[in-house]
């Protein structure tokens, strides 16, 4: 046990630091310091001079959140020990009915000195800057969705019908453009619309662009690549999923990626019952939503398309047949949950987490050839 362990409830502005001592006496709050990493760093060494401690008699967390992970760096980089713990698996009593940020850091700070809380993994730099990119990427795409539908709505509530074969299309984006209003303030809108499609659009292409660049002296460049010989997984879905998972070797069976990614079933189960219910959603949910989206294709007959066959160009062999055998497996499972009825978002679901497995096979492959993750904590 440390001597001490130091508990940072972190805010924007302020962080608030308790301290437990190994004479197991409760909890103090020490004080308050300023968010900034400088002023931060310099309230814990004077904590340290004020007890007359050493680095390595000190152990410090602060909960995940949206602070992220750069306070946990630096202070690991300065020689403390520190880590960043998962806020929903922090012990709660059922009777604590307050709620403040003293109490917070106190409570952070005694648990961790009894060693009740579970760390998350504290990604690569390289690792998060891909991963931020790729969100970027995934916010430009959600917002050109949305702005697609309130095109769509804006015209359907006017009484203009498009008759062709499908929306989107140069010959649909052609019908627009040309498409006259009844108004004149309703064609600014129109454009308006179009214009912000347009940039949308425009802003994809340029992330998409930058993620191919980053890719190129990527550690996991190889994983990528790998996971790109997937059905389902181009670029973007390939360098999303690897970018929010880093290093898969810190999961010792597929059912851990699984569990990361939320997608295993809740339960509550008592005595002779048992009772599973819908998935947990825990842990990443950026992960879990692009696996969702890869596993529609497995409903579609097994097939190696050109596209496919072009990407799977120089992988080993492990892998294609992987890839392979995950085809016929998912589309198979995929059948007979469909022969029993179940509404396809389930059955989507369902292969996803199975599919969470085949990307874990592919993973081990190619991390066996690489150096090993720094930390073996799984997230929660």
């Amino acid at each position: 046990m440390k001597k001490l362990s130091i508990g940072i409830d972190c805010h924007a502005r302020i962080n608030v630091i308790g301290l437990a001592f190994d004479d197991m006496k409760p909890p103090v709050l020490h004080g308050k310091a300023s968010a900034d990493l400088n002023r931060t760093v310099d309230a814990i060494r004077k904590i340290l001079k004020k007890y007359v401690l050493k680095k390595e008699d000190v152990i410090i967390c602060y909960e995940a959140g949206p602070t992220g992970f750069v306070l946990a760096r630096r202070l690991i980089k300065l020689g403390f020990e520190c880590i960043v713990v998962a806020p929903s698996l922090i012990p709660t009593k059922s009777g604590e009915k307050k709620k403040t940020d003293r109490r917070d850091a106190r409570k952070l700070a005694g648990y961790l000195r009894s060693n009740d809380l579970r760390a998350v993994h504290i990604p690569d730099v390289e690792d998060e800057v891909i991963r931020d990119v790729c969100r970027g990427r995934t916010d430009a795409a959600q917002e050109l969705a949305r702005t697609k539908k309130q095109l769509l709505s804006f015209l359907l509530r006017n009484g203009y019908h498009y008759t062709g074969k499908a929306n989107w299309t140069e010959a649909h984006m052609r019908y627009l453009r040309e498409l006259v209003l009844a108004h004149p303030s309703q064609k600014l809108i129109l454009e308006e619309y179009i214009q912000r499609i347009d940039a949308l659009e425009q802003q994809i292409r340029r992330i998409e662009d930058q993620m191919r660049e980053l890719l190129q002296n990527w550690q996991r460049k190889p994983l990528v690549e790998a996971l790109m010989g997937m059905r389902g997984f181009q670029l973007v879905a390939a360098m999303v999923t690897v970018s929010e998972i880093g290093c898969f070797s810190r999961f010792k069976h597929p059912k851990q990626l699984m569990a990361y990614l939320g997608l295993v079933p809740s339960e509550e189960s008592s005595g002779d019952k048992r009772r599973m219910g819908s998935i947990t959603k825990c842990g990443n949910g950026h992960a879990r939503w692009m696996l969702i989206e890869s596993a529609g294709c497995y409903r579609l007959p097994p097939k190696i398309s050109k596209a496919l066959s072009v990407r799977q160009e120089g992988l080993r062999r492990e892998v294609l047949a992987v890839s392979w055998h995950a085809q016929n497996r998912l589309n198979k499972r995929w059948f007979k949950l469909s022969l029993r009825g179940l509404h396809f978002n389930k059955i989507r679901t369902a292969i996803a987490r199975e599919l969470a497995s085949y990307i874990w096979d592919i993973a081990m492959i190619i991390e066996k050839q690489q150096v090993p993750c720094a930390s073996s904590a799984v997230e929660a």
